[in-house]
This record gives C-alpha cells, structure tokens and sequence, in this order.
C-alpha cells in the first residue's frame, strides 16, 4: 500500500505543485474535451475559470491584508493574549498536498463520484479536485491520533478513507440538493449545470436549524432585512457594493488606529477604499466563473441528449462562481470585527486564535447565503452565532497542522519555532470535530467511543433533515416554474 501511495505520489505531485488554478485550467480543458469540446473552446473555458480563480484569490489575500494589518493594531494596542497563528487557507492546503494521502483520497472519491453517477444516486461531476484538501484534512487527522494511540497505520488509513467516503457522499448529494437555490440566486433556467462540492456547504445543515429558529422565534425579522441588489436600485450610490465595502473598511480602520491625525484619516479611507474596490471587483469576477462552464457545459449536453436519454448533470465547481452575489461580501465584511470580539470573548474559554488571514469568512459565508438566500440580516446574526464553532475547531487542529507542516517542511520561516499554526475559518468545522472524535476513539476507551457514536448520529440526522427541508424547497421552485 506504501509503495503504490508514493508511486501515485511521485507521479501527481509535480502537477499538483502547479496550483490550484492551473491544475483546474487542465481538469476543465480535459474535460470538455472528453464531452466533445473542441480544443479551442475547451481551452477557452479553462482559461477562463484559472484566470477567475486568481482573480478570487489576489481579491480575497488583498482584502484580508489590509484587515489584518488593522486587526493587528488593534489588539497590540488592547494588549491581547492570542498565541495561535493564523496562516489562512493556502498554506493550510500546500501542507495538506504535502501528505501523500491526499492523492490517494482524491483517487478514492473520483471513483466514488463515478459509481454515484453510473448508480444514479447523483447527477453531479465534481471536478473541484483541488479542493480535496479540505477532506484531507480530516482523514490525516484521523490518522495523526490514531498513530498517537498505537494504532497501526493501516487500520488508521482504513478507518481515515471510511469516514472521507462519508463525508464525500454526503457533500456530492448536498451538491444536488442546493442545485434549484443556486439556479434562483444566480438568475438561471434549469438547465445551468452549475453547483458546489465545497466543502464549506456542509454546514448548510446547522445554519438551517438556526434559521428554522428564526421563522418560530423572529418572524418579524425579514421585516427590516434588505438586498443589496434592489438597496443598489432604490438608493443608487448609497446601497451600491463599493460605498457599503467603503463604510465596513472605515469602521475596522478605526478600530485599529483611533487617533485623529492626518495619517490615520489616509489610512482610514485607504482601507475603506480597498474594502469598496474589492466588493466591486467580486462581483465581475464572479461572472467569469459562470461564462468559463459554458464550452463544458454545452458539451454535457450534447452528450447527455444523444448518449444518455437527455439526462441531466451537474458541474461540482469551487464555491466562488456565487461571489457575485453582494450578501457575501457584505456580511463577510460584518462578521470580520464580529469575529476577533469573539475570538476576544472566547480566549479564556477554549479559543486561542488571533484571527488575521482568515478574518474574511470565507469558510461560512457562501453557505450562510444558499440557506437564507441572501437575507442579509439572517446571515449576520446567523453568522455570529456560528463563528465560535470555526474559532475552536481551527484551536482544537492546530497541534496537529503544526506538526503537520513541519513534517513536510512548510512551516512558516517567519513563525517563531515553538508557535502552533492553524487557520481560523477553516472550511468544515463540522468534519474536523468528526476527525477529531474518530481519532479519539480509536483509544477503545468507552467514553469516546460513544462520544463519536452520539456524535455521527447528530451529523447524519441533521443531514437528513436538512436534505428534506431541501427537496421540499426545491419542489416549491418546480411549483413556481410551472406557474
């Protein structure tokens, strides 16, 4: 099993170097391909979604340095004590394709989605490989305890690859659940084929039950929500992204340097002028995600209509091809002092994270939009209640990303030797708590097995529930389709 890990490794490992968005410019391309793209239009539509996912990333790495430089004075001036090192996703994913595992997982669930498909317990093609990282994780922290207690290491990889199966079906049939909300939040007929495999949408089930509580306890909330979108047309420049994006910089501009003085007021409207320039830029970006599945997509098409009966499938894409939506980044923006006062509040309780690279919550936020669809007021307050559970997941892994990272010699050069890294918006703070009482329990002691027992029935009774509030939401947009 070694030596067919490292022999997958040895040969993956140069292109997996390569970046996530090349590796999806050759997926794209190749697939299209294979659908009967010619190569042109195919290479179009990869280009097309590399050049968006850089977009995304230069936009969202732009965004959280200038809050994190402001963040940063603001507790240096507070004298806060947060010692965890928040690196943010990237590093976290350059450690976690470090793993040899991780190839191996990837293989796992492309066989598991191709099985899904062919036994038509799914319709979505996830071709969102990169982000297989965000699983990983779970399954090499699996690994990590179970090799701490004595277990051996191919019952720990065997038990890591069941509990990545799970959690990789779940996520493909979460995909084809959210398809009809992504279609009404982007303006699209059925026939887009457009839906995520996130990772991050595996927390649509507790932000459901939340906002289930709100229809019971706070119906009279939606009352004084908004759109952005229809703000933008009623009041024009005052509900537009950038002045909004402007007002939110302003603010944690502030927080970081109160002092009145020519220097800080340029500061202050610096930061505010980023903040509006990025909401802005979110949106255009946005659009290009869309118009890079379209060669795959007619492709699919053809193919579905003259070898599959007319069948229908979706594409399984990373979460930004929604970041048009304004919601996201207004609540994101929101959320980002929302979360270090949290983080503030909560370091005597169990969090130890400074929260900087990961203060744009990227990791909740799409989510918090497809399960509101886009009730701002809902997002944030949902949001807040819900960002403690990233801050103590990103606490409670961040012993073993650090060892992790030194393993693969990707530990920070700049970080101090003794320090603990972690990221504090961790996509799947659900998955990480799992991998966590797997590991535990792999001990044999009573009390964790039955903590994870207690646990895993919790995670899949959620899912099924939220998976028929879904069908039934999805109904109700058949219903007012056929009107």
């Amino acid at each position: 099993m070694q030596q067919f890990i490292e022999l997958v490794n040895n040969f993956f490992d140069p292109i997996i170097k390569l970046g996530a968005p090349v590796i999806m410019l050759i997926v794209m391309t190749g697939l299209a391909m294979l659908f009967g793209v010619k190569f042109s239009k195919a290479l179009e539509g990869g280009i097309k979604l590399a050049i968006a996912l850089t977009g995304i990333g230069a936009i969202i790495g732009m965004l959280t340095g200038a809050f994190s430089e402001s963040l940063q004075a603001f507790v240096e001036n507070t004298g806060i004590q947060l010692n965890i090192i928040d690196v943010g996703w990237a590093p976290l994913a350059t450690i976690t394709w470090g793993s040899p595992y991780t190839l191996l997982f990837l293989l796992i669930m492309i066989v598991v989605n191709i099985v899904m498909i062919i036994l038509n317990k799914t319709n979505t093609l996830d071709v969102d490989i990169f982000n297989i990282w965000h699983l990983s994780i779970t399954g090499l922290l699996i690994m990590w305890y179970a090799e701490r207690n004595d277990v051996s290491t191919i019952v720990g990889l065997l038990v890591a690859i069941a509990a990545i199966v799970l959690v990789g079906v779940l996520k493909i049939i979460n995909s084809d659940l959210m398809k009809p909300t992504f279609d009404d939040l982007l303006n699209t007929d059925h026939n887009s084929p457009m839906t995520s495999t996130h990772l991050n949408y595996m927390m649509n089930p507790v932000i459901m039950i939340l906002d289930k509580i709100f229809d019971k306890v706070f119906p009279w909330l939606d009352k004084y929500d908004f759109d952005a979108a229809k703000l933008n047309q009623r009041i024009g420049f005052w509900g537009s992204k950038f002045f909004i994006g402007m007002v939110l910089g302003f603010v944690i501009g502030i927080m970081g340097n109160p002092t009145i003085s020519i220097e800080s007021v340029q500061g202050w409207f610096g930061l505010g002028f980023t903040a509006g320039a990025s909401l802005e830029l979110f949106s255009i970006i946005g659009s290009w995600f869309i118009a890079s599945v379209e060669p795959l997509s007619q492709g699919i098409t053809n193919f579905a209509n003259s070898k599959m009966g007319g069948r229908r499938f979706n594409i399984g894409l990373d979460w930004p091809f929604i970041a048009g939506r304004a919601e996201i980044w207004a609540c994101a923006n929101i959320l980002a002092p929302i979360m270090l006062i949290e983080a503030i509040l909560l370091s005597n309780v169990g969090n130890g994270i400074l929260p900087l690279a990961g203060i744009i919550a990227m990791g909740m936020t799409p989510a918090l939009l497809v399960v509101t669809r886009g009730r701002l007021l809902r997002m944030i307050l949902i949001g807040s209640l819900l960002l403690p559970l990233f801050l103590l997941s990103g606490t409670m892994i961040a012993p073993f990303a650090t060892e992790l990272a030194k393993n693969v010699q990707a530990f920070p050069a700049n970080a101090p030797a003794d320090a603990l890294i972690t990221h504090s918006t961790l996509e799947g703070p659900m998955e990480k708590i799992f991998g966590y009482l797997i590991g535990q329990a792999t001990t044999g002691q009573i009390a964790f097995v039955l903590g994870f027992v207690i646990y895993l029935v919790f995670y899949l009774g959620i899912f099924f529930w939220y998976a028929k509030q879904m069908k039934a939401r999805n109904e109700e947009y058949v219903k007012a389709a056929a009107k």
